[in-house]
């Protein structure tokens, strides 16, 4: 972890990650390729095996893995107040709007299928096609890596849950771990970073969190309660976004705390926006009937949403960023970057493109999108607003 950053370079992390949070349409792997582009290819900050490394990690965490990894990218970049930064930047346009949405503006009705929102999505899987291209070019130089990698997208192409994601990249990891075990790449080393704090108290915090705040809640009902609905829902899920809904729902309809018709509502209202699922949970807390309601309850629900996953990436990082630097792990690392690979291919596939490029003049917009990325310095969030733009004209 990096030694605490300055002023002027939180408030970078924060409008790096802000502009980030306003333009990443798409879902979480969608904002996996726009953090790759970001960071990887403009602004240099790492690798594409360390990215991948990251990426690799997230998705064997509970929680949402882009939000994980934007918070990890500010940890290594700015210390704990740059991994603050980073969520904060990411989180904040994307709570706004849903804690927006709760206040009233939901009557405006579903815009998920606005000119625009298609014009988005489009972009979104010229991003993500973009991305695939950089990282398998890198990360798959030889015949074993990407046969690591087509395997990994045969396996996941269609929808299996995100066990089959955690499966995936294990048994790469266990094939890369046979293959280059004896295989000395002098390219692919990475130096460990210094521990300059333990990750274990971080760890003791989630556990704590798990096993105390339902006695709480029980003793305490009201705010401890929405603290302890939200906050088990993000320790338990696996693949984030889409996955904790069906907590989600069991933890607010369920109880009672809020009609289905609400839910489904801003789940609704939800698609169309940037950046991360989880901001969902803004929307809930600021609609149930339980604890304070309204801006407040929005904030509750997020932050206790959230804290889990910031505090296992507090946990396990020191300690990942050792482990990857020893022989043995790199060599299983060639192989789960690769199977990495296939889980982006997977999901550019389906569900991104097929959801998506539903006829030939989406398919054409969404290849310009890849080739203006390409083949141009036109930067993303540039591209997001031209293919919102095009998109409210065109469809």
């Amino acid at each position: 972890m990096s030694p605490p950053a300055s002023t002027s370079s939180l408030f970078s992390l924060l409008v790096v990650f802000l502009r980030l949070g306003c333009t990443c349409f798409g879902g979480p792997v969608a904002h996996l390729g726009f953090f790759r582009t970001e960071f990887v290819d403009k602004r240099k900050w790492m690798t594409d095996a360390a990215y991948a490394d990251l990426v690799a990690l997230c998705q064997f965490l509970p929680g949402p893995a882009s939000s994980q990894v934007g918070y990890a990218i500010g940890l290594q970049r700015g210390g704990f107040l740059g991994g603050l930064a980073a969520w904060v930047g990411f989180t904040l346009p994307s709570a706004v709007l849903m804690i927006g949405f709760a206040l009233g503006l939901a009557s405006l009705g579903s815009v998920a299928d606005a000119g625009w929102v298609v014009g988005l999505k489009l972009v979104a899987v010229g991003v993500v096609a973009h991305a695939l291209w950089g990282m398998a070019t890198k990360l798959c130089p030889d015949w074993q890596r990407a046969l690591i990698a087509g395997v990994s997208c045969g396996l996941l192409i269609s929808p299996s849950g995100p066990a089959w994601q955690v499966i995936a990249i294990v048994t790469g990891a266990l094939v890369g771990r046979l293959w280059f075990g004896t295989v000395k790449d002098q390219a692919q080393s990475v130096a460990a970073t210094p521990v300059r704090r333990p990750g274990w108290p971080w760890l003791a915090l989630f556990f704590g969190g798990l096993l105390v705040l339902p006695l709480v809640a029980f003793g305490a009902p009201g705010s401890w309660s929405v603290i302890d609905a939200f906050y088990r829902a993000g320790s338990l899920v696996f693949g984030g976004g889409h996955v904790v809904l069906p907590l989600l729902d069991t933890s607010t309809v369920g109880q009672g705390w809020i009609a289905q018709e609400t839910f489904l509502a801003g789940y609704g209202a939800a698609q169309a926006l940037p950046g991360p699922l989880f901001a969902f949970a803004g929307f809930l807390g600021a609609s149930i009937s339980v604890g304070p309601g309204g801006v407040g309850g929005g904030l509750l629900a997020l932050i206790a949403i959230y804290i889990p996953a910031n505090l296992l990436i507090l946990g396990v990082l020191p300690y990942w960023e050792k482990l990857r630097s020893l022989p043995a792990a790199q060599s299983a690392l060639k192989g789960a970057n690769a199977a990495v690979v296939g889980l982006l291919a997977a999901a550019l596939i389906n569900p991104i493109g097929l959801q998506a490029v539903t006829d030939l003049a989406r398919g054409a917009f969404a290849l310009i999108a890849f080739a203006i990325l390409k083949f141009t310095k036109m930067p993303p969030w540039a591209l997001v607003l031209a293919g919102a733009g095009v998109g409210a004209l065109v469809f």
